[in-house]
């Protein structure tokens, strides 16, 4: 073989193998952060993060193989969830799934990071996005409800308790979509022939004696509208209302599992497996302000019998047709 040809032999090989070489390396481990404002043995949180985990490993990404997913937890303090959000921050994840009161702390934490967040309210007033179809930032996930969805609780209470006349409404205190839900709750309650009064959800202390002042006599009830407190404080909530004997309407089906009366609200476990959907898709390289931010597709209606009987109330059948599950 003439020299000429030899060196040229060389260098195409020296072409090709690096290549092969590479095409056999392991894919890069990718790592997610999970930040939620509920506690880590809430129930609910492990079902969410089950649900996300599981719908991730459907789509091509098995934590602990191609991905490291993380978790952390705020168990309703806002301080905490804050904490964990700059730590989140600080791994350098190739994206983030923040849940409920997490969100704006995670956002507030970094400006680079994709943020890809579920249960989310008030998304543009709020400045998580800056258009709804078109994000154009570093996050964009699936908001919580359509603020005409709160007339829909007082409608059920009338028609599970039609005697009420008082109602309290819980609520998360200074958030603005507390604020558009009452409102829009008010709206309606002229016409049902309901005066409401809005309670604050703060400690334990204060929903023990609010509840019990708020809704006086035989005709009170009570709704409790969404947000972080409510879910941290829901078996408190629930415990008060079977004590004082008042028909409630919760914004999550999680409520109703742990005792409480009716619900009607998005799937929260739905939305889960959606942003595992949006992750995905980032991890594969498209940009969250691509990804348009998505309302709930999934509403359902939660009622326990068992409560109901304990209250001494009767479901209307109509009413349980209706129910998308009923606890018995």
């Amino acid at each position: 073989m003439r020299r000429r040809e030899f060196i040229a032999l060389l260098g195409g090989a020296a072409m090709v193998w690096p290549a092969g070489v590479r095409a056999q390396q392991p894919q890069r481990m990718r790592r997610v952060g999970v930040l939620s404002s509920l506690a880590e043995d809430d129930p609910e949180t492990r079902a969410q993060h089950a649900a996300f985990a599981q719908t991730l490993q459907q789509l091509g990404w098995t934590d602990k193989r191609n991905v490291q997913i993380d978790y952390r937890w705020g168990g309703g303090n806002m301080d905490r969830i804050r904490n964990n959000a700059a730590e989140i921050t600080a791994w350098a994840p190739d994206v983030v799934l923040a849940a409920g009161a997490s969100i704006l702390p995670m956002l507030q934490a970094t400006r680079t990071v994709p943020i890809v967040f579920v249960l989310a309210t008030d998304v543009v007033a709020a400045g998580l996005v800056t258009n709804l179809g078109h994000p154009g930032g570093h996050a964009t996930g699936f908001t919580l409800f359509e603020y005409s969805l709160s007339t829909k609780w007082l409608e059920f209470l009338k028609e599970i308790a039609p005697n009420t006349t008082e109602v309290a409404v819980l609520q998360e205190p200074a958030a603005t979509y507390a604020a558009e839900q009452l409102a829009t709750i008010q709206a309606v309650a002229p016409a049902l022939r309901v005066k409401l009064k809005p309670v604050d959800l703060r400690d334990a202390e204060q929903i023990e004696r609010d509840i019990a002042s708020a809704t006086g006599g035989s005709n009170g009830g009570l709704i409790v509208t969404a947000g972080a407190s409510a879910g941290v404080q829901r078996d408190l909530i629930i415990r008060l209302a079977l004590m004082h004997r008042l028909p409630a309407v919760y914004f999550a089906r999680y409520f109703v599992t742990a005792g409480g009366l009716i619900s009607y609200g998005a799937n929260f476990i739905d939305q889960f497996r959606q942003a595992a959907g949006y992750v995905s898709r980032i991890l594969k390289g498209e940009k969250p302000a691509d990804l348009p931010v998505q309302a709930p597709t999934k509403y359902e209606l939660v009622i326990n019998l068992n409560t109901a009987k304990a209250l001494g109330l009767t479901i209307p059948p109509s009413l349980l047709a209706r129910a998308d599950e009923v606890i018995e």
